[in-house]
């Protein structure tokens, strides 16, 4: 591989060494010296024409731990608010000594056009594009999964028979599309919940099963319910009726969390609405994993730059 766009182009051989790697990225947590000298001498740009302070900070720190060079381009500000392309942008950025270039913009196709219309040869990594994907999340997510249910047995599994809930605004959610791929290749059972409304259309064929129900899809006695953000900046129309009624219906309230497995997950890729689509009780339980998928998102970031920008240079060499 050179870029990562996409965790439908991730065979489960490739997803599988990715989380390898990312596992032994998080050994280095516990030096003195947490850094590695593996990117030294190489630059990664993080591209950001969408605000994302969560992800931006994980890939940095990545880059940071691996030695890199790291510039960060904020497209609010720049010359791209005055009208410049994102060929223009990107070519400058590679005259500047780009190896690789992480990207989250709101166009969807937007990293794979920088990918593949030869404009450029450094490596690139898709950090959100659009309401298409965004596939190092769903890499950090089957990690968490993966990492609370097999501990230090991990080594070299996938996710076979596990039952995943995916909950909320799948219309809206790279997170969704990407993990739905990823899962299903990993041999995971997705299951995924929405009102209609917020069901994109084609999901028919997608490798899941669709409840309109939350309170049915927990039946199934899932491993791990990962509920999805609401999000109010990509609507436009009016996809429920109420927020209360969002909250009664599909959201991970205190007493939906208490039927819960004993060791079902509660995830979430945040920022989360708490009291809408997750309560604090949910949220902050020993079941949660969400500051541990933030933590974890540094070592899949670190796995990702390692295999693609170092691997690349060995290569070379």
């Amino acid at each position: 591989m050179k870029h990562l766009l996409s965790t439908r182009e991730i065979d489960r051989g490739t997803a599988v060494r990715i989380l390898d790697t990312a596992l032994e990225m998080s050994r280095t947590a516990d030096r003195a010296v947490r850094k590695l000298p593996t990117l030294r001498g190489r630059t990664v740009v993080n591209l950001f024409f969408e605000d994302s302070t969560r992800t931006r900070l994980s890939f940095e720190s990545a880059a940071k731990r691996l030695s890199a060079d790291v510039i960060t381009f904020s497209a609010k500000g720049s010359s791209v608010s005055k009208g410049e392309g994102l060929k223009d942008t990107a070519q400058t950025l590679e005259a500047m000594g780009a190896d690789a270039i992480v990207v989250r913009h709101g166009v969807s196709g937007a990293a794979e056009l920088l990918a593949h219309a030869g404009w450029i040869d450094a490596t690139i990594i898709n950090a959100g594009d659009g309401t298409h994907e965004h596939p190092t999340q769903a890499l950090l997510d089957a990690y968490t999964i993966r990492s609370r249910r097999f501990g230090d047995e991990a080594l070299g599994r996938d996710l076979a028979g596990m039952r995943i809930v995916i909950v909320g605004d799948i219309l809206h959610s790279r997170v969704a599309r990407s993990n739905v791929w990823l899962l299903t290749t990993l041999g995971a059972h997705v299951h995924l919940v929405a009102p209609r409304t917020l069901l994109p259309s084609g999901i028919a064929t997608w490798p899941v099963t669709v409840h309109e129900s939350l309170d049915e899809a927990l039946e199934t006695a899932p491993d791990a319910v990962m509920m999805l953000r609401i999000q109010s900046e990509r609507m436009h129309d009016a996809y429920f009726p109420s927020a209360r009624e969002y909250a009664r219906e599909w959201g991970l309230s205190a007493e939906r969390a208490a039927r819960l497995g004993p060791d079902t997950m509660v995830m979430h890729p945040g920022p989360m609405n708490r009291g809408l689509e997750i309560s604090s009780v949910a949220a902050d339980s020993p079941a949660s994993t969400v500051l541990d998928q933030v933590s974890n998102g540094v070592f899949i970031r670190m796995a990702v730059l390692y295999l693609l920008v170092a691997g690349e240079s060995q290569e070379e060499s």
